[in-house]
């Protein structure tokens, strides 16, 4: 069984909501705009992430996300897809 990403376009992010976040590749704390990014909702709280490019390095970094990050996340704004499993 894999994921198939549904796009949720949900209303933009809330300009001026900035979020603080460690990179998992450079360790720096940064801060990033909501409209930056992307919240991933699996069928499990396995498969639950966010998603943001780091400003100070520029890698793409994937962490796992929390109800109570997918709470601040979705209340600011953020752009959200479903993950949904195929079969096949």
């Amino acid at each position: 069984m894999t994921d198939r990403a549904d796009s949720q376009d949900e209303e933009e992010a809330e300009p001026g909501t900035r979020f603080k976040v460690y990179c998992s590749q450079c360790r720096e704390k940064v801060e990033v705009p909501a409209g930056d990014f992307r919240l991933a909702l699996g069928a499990t709280k396995e498969r639950t992430f966010y998603s943001f490019t780091c400003p100070a390095c520029g890698a793409s970094v994937r962490k796992p996300a929390g109800e109570k990050i997918v709470e601040a996340l979705t209340g600011a704004g953020v752009s959200t897809m479903r993950l949904v499993p195929i079969e096949g």
